[in-house]
């Protein structure tokens, strides 16, 4: 058994058949569950930067081990870890209200890229045991992420008013119960209907945990209040 990894941490055709398959099968794990949440950089988008950072890692080792060349073989796989920030920061948009998307698709392929240098020179278990990680991290905590976030004292909102008697109405009632608000920016005053509506963005410090789509609910129904949502 020794032997045989000994083996497949070579270059051979073996130990290269195996290397891209198996940079195919982690990447497409992990993109497939960015896949089916529509994000921007989905299944092949994975695989193609782990087999790409595999490729690498494998040419690094070809270099050194059969070309016999001098220097150092980890440069090329450095250049990847930097060089894949501009293809991460492609799926980072600003979208309505400030709002940020693609953050963790930008991490995920970051990571892609990682495992796939791991498994170009051949660190099969570090690969396998990163990607399993990887996939609880995406998924696993998922539900988590989404608990914490729609659980927590502070929260972000983009409220539209009638006037600004609804803005003063507003935060005399919001700040009965003790709520803090903070951060408070005019987003933009636009015309409806031939009606002006006032849009403010604001943070909210809660004085008790709160679920936050029944908080929304609850400042609704406020006079003079248009529609609220939360910035995540």
């Amino acid at each position: 058994m020794h032997e045989l990894i000994l083996y497949l941490r070579e270059i051979n055709t073996i130990s290269i058949i195996l290397r891209l398959t198996l940079a195919t099968i982690c990447a497409g794990i992990i993109g497939a569950e960015r896949g089916r949440k529509n994000r921007p950089a989905g299944f092949r988008t994975h695989i193609l930067v782990c087999i790409g950072a595999t490729i690498i890692m494998i040419t690094s080792q070809y270099m050194t081990d059969i070309l016999k060349l001098s220097g150092d073989a980890s440069r090329m796989g450095a250049q990847v870890i930097s060089g894949i920030g501009f293809l991460g920061a492609g799926t980072i948009m600003v979208v309505g209200k400030n709002q940020v998307k693609g953050l963790t698709t930008a991490a995920g392929l970051w990571a892609c890229a990682c495992m796939g240098l791991a498994i170009g020179i051949g660190f099969y278990e570090g690969a396998i045991i990163s990607c399993i990680y990887l996939l609880g991290v995406v998924t696993g905590l998922h539900k988590l992420d989404n608990y914490m976030q729609t659980h927590s004292k502070m929260m972000d909102i983009y409220v539209k008013f009638e006037d600004i008697n609804g803005v003063a109405n507003f935060m005399s009632s919001v700040k009965k119960d003790g709520t803090k608000i903070s951060n408070i920016e005019l987003r933009k005053t636009i015309d409806e209907e031939n009606k002006k509506i006032i849009g403010l963005v604001m943070t909210l410090k809660l004085i008790k945990t709160w679920d936050h789509m029944e908080y929304i609910l609850s400042i609704h129904n406020i006079d003079g209040v248009c529609s609220v949502e939360e910035i995540i």
